[in-house]
């Protein structure tokens, strides 16, 4: 899928980063505390393709500590609903069989950021920008009960933008695709009998979240810190 293959080219582009940092210099405010709510969408057997098929809902807190200005890592836990449907997809299953399902899911997870651009809405002297695009990639766990209940390590790669509203109030939208290591996250564990791989024939979900943080703990000036 094109739009994975995009993620996957920033989020490599984010860990070379993380051996290859340029000169860091330090934000105003430590910590970050917000909410988040947005729409959550399953990718697998029963939808291979289509982004936002059967839209669910889903919503969470997470906490954020600001490396510097353009790296950060964030912690986050998340609940919402995935649901498909083979019908709506087109896609055919052995001996005729349509299926479907809908299940809820809890997310427990952290993420490393890199801002493109140092995000601060003071020190515009050293070049900050109250406002930045971001990439992201992380490990995090997802458990799913119901019928064949789901338990198991998911991988974010996601992009995102984020805004300073004013001093210590941000604003962003961030979208996300999670690589689960297993098939049964939708109901069904290899409905076509196709011999799997750690990376082939396998779930997704993704995540396309708005959220609002307030920042605290204040610290040094960074022209302390060059």
């Amino acid at each position: 899928m094109v739009i994975i293959k995009k993620l996957i080219y920033y989020c490599l582009a984010l860990f070379i980063g993380l051996f290859f940092p340029a000169k860091a210099l330090s934000q105003e405010y430590k910590y970050e505390i917000g909410a988040a709510t947005g729409t959550s969408f399953y990718m697998g057997d029963t939808n291979k393709t289509k982004l936002y098929l059967h839209p669910g809902i889903s919503g969470g807190v997470f906490f954020r500590y600001n490396i510097n200005f353009n790296w950060a890592i964030k912690t986050n836990l998340i609940v919402g609903n995935v649901s498909g449907d083979n019908k709506d997809s087109g896609y055919i299953f052995p001996i005729d069989q349509d299926r479907g399902f809908s299940r809820s899911f809890k997310e427990l997870g952290t993420q490393v950021e890199f801002n493109f651009l140092p995000y601060s809405d003071k020190y515009s002297y050293i070049g900050t920008k109250p406002y930045s695009p971001y990439v992201f990639a992380g490990a995090g766990l997802t458990h799913a009960s119901g019928e064949n209940s789901f338990f198991g390590i998911n991988m974010p790669l996601g992009i995102g933008f984020k805004y300073k509203v004013r001093n210590r109030i941000n604003i962003g939208l961030e979208f996300s695709m999670r690589k689960l290591f297993a098939d049964h996250f939708d109901v069904m564990d290899n409905p076509y009998d196709i011999r799997s791989s750690i990376l082939k024939n396998k779930d997704w979900y993704s995540l396309t979240m708005i959220f609002l943080t307030w920042e605290f703990s204040s610290r040094t000036d960074p022209c302390h810190r060059m």
